[in-house]
């Protein structure tokens, strides 16, 4: 195993991209395993391989590849490390990149299982509209404040009176 981690370290030191892109897939591949095996619960003999060789070629093509393009603009944009450096990373790869990241991973995760360009958009827009209705529901009711810093109770749904 060590010599496992020692090889992943040189390829990493030698070649990121392919570092990245490499770990990308086979982690989207892992994941997909597990939602078939563990959530689905398909079975070995229901297992969908296709699904699993298209999540990790979107992992190896896609994902691995523009994040970390990403993270090196980001981190070409915000220099530092410190604690204010990382806040300010946070919000623009929050509010600015992964919103267009997940389009974009949408579109193309759809147009592999075969959805028709309408077909795609709708699904976008209502993954849209859940992640809108899921920011409202779990945010903090007092600003500034994350929402796990609530008191147990506190936490109103979008719409209801105290």
């Amino acid at each position: 195993m060590a010599a496992l981690w020692r090889g992943c370290g040189r390829l990493l030191a030698r070649r990121p991209w392919a570092a990245q892109a490499l770990t990308a897939g086979a982690l989207m591949g892992a994941g997909d395993v597990v939602a078939q095996q563990l959530v689905e619960r398909r079975g070995l003999h229901g297992h969908h391989g296709p699904r699993t060789l298209k999540m990790m070629a979107i992992g190896f093509c896609f994902v691995g590849p523009v994040v970390g393009g990403w993270y090196r603009i980001l981190d070409q944009l915000i220099p530092g490390t410190t604690k204010v450096v990382a806040v300010k990373k946070m919000v623009l790869d929050q509010g600015g990149f992964a919103p267009c990241f997940l389009g974009c991973f949408l579109a193309i995760t759809g147009a592999m299982n075969g959805l028709s360009a309408e077909e795609n958009w709708s699904k976008i827009q209502q993954t849209k509209r859940q992640q809108s209705i899921h920011h409202l529901c779990t945010r903090s009711p007092r600003p500034g404040l994350p929402a796990s810093t609530a008191r147990p109770g506190s936490r109103l749904s979008h719409g209801q009176a105290r």
